[in-house]
């Protein structure tokens, strides 16, 4: 399912060899780690036997790591940190040689000063179609209000020279109906990650208990670790499971 570096691969038997030591010492089983931690048996047995090609992404490993070492009442937090998630892409070691050019140093200001000129006079094209737009809806308006009030409408619409004109304009909440609005209940321990509009407002182990809301203009995407633990309500409706226990999943939900 992914791929490790060398580095990596060496961190991960290094911490599960000790993991593994520590579990048979005090004669607990796979199965009793995988049911306390809501960790799949499949991950653990691949941890400990090195399968390291049939486990999800390094963060979720991460994640596996400091639950599996807080059950045997290590420090989780510092045994997962010291597997590295991200490593440096290696430099290449023929260096390649880039011409160097040679730019007057007018030219930047040329161009700053053709940017300047677009901006302003997409400002003012802006500002010029909105006075316009205000021009003519008043003068509709008044030509609207020079018919009701003519006398040949005061002969034939008596009602409306008496009815008051209401200019009164509907109030607007400040959250749009069509925005995105989700709401979290963990009944479990999950890593989750949540994006609104492209932008990650939250990444993490939320703990069981746990109930958290987020919302967002155009879109919001909720990835989780196990996602049978995760109930998840979006809009106000009724809540529901995102998947299976041990499931990693993710949804995108959408403003209507």
């Amino acid at each position: 399912m992914t791929v490790l570096n060398d580095a990596q691969q060496e961190q991960l038997k290094e911490i599960t060899a000790n993991l593994q030591e520590v579990r048979q010492e005090k004669n607990i089983s796979l199965e009793e780690i995988s049911i306390q931690t809501h960790i799949r048996l499949s991950f653990l047995q691949a941890l400990e036997e090195w399968r390291f090609d049939d486990l999800p992404e390094p963060v979720f490993i991460q994640g596996f790591i400091r639950r599996y070492a807080d059950r045997l009442e290590l420090d989780g937090t510092a045994i997962g940190n010291s597997f590295e998630i991200n490593f440096a892409p290696l430099e290449s070691n023929h260096s390649i040689i880039k011409p160097s050019i040679y730019i007057p140093l007018f030219v930047p200001y040329i161009f700053l000063l053709i940017a300047a000129a677009v901006g302003l006079f997409y400002l003012l094209k802006i500002d010029f179609r909105d006075k316009s737009s205000a021009k003519k809806e008043n003068s509709m308006l008044s030509v609207q209000q020079k018919t009701l009030t003519s006398p040949l409408n005061s002969e034939i619409l008596p009602s409306l020279n008496t009815a008051p004109v209401s200019t009164a304009i509907p109030s607007q909440t400040s959250t749009s109906i069509s925005d995105v609005a989700v709401t979290l209940e963990l009944k479990g321990d999950s890593w989750v990650q949540v994006k609104a509009d492209g932008k990650t407002e939250f990444e993490g182990i939320l703990t069981k208990g746990e109930r958290k809301n987020w919302t967002a203009k155009k879109s919001l995407t909720v990835r989780s670790g196990n996602a049978g633990v995760v109930l998840i309500s979006v809009n106000e409706e009724e809540p529901k499971l995102l998947g299976k226990n041990g499931q990693i999943k993710d949804f995108t939900y959408k403003k209507q």
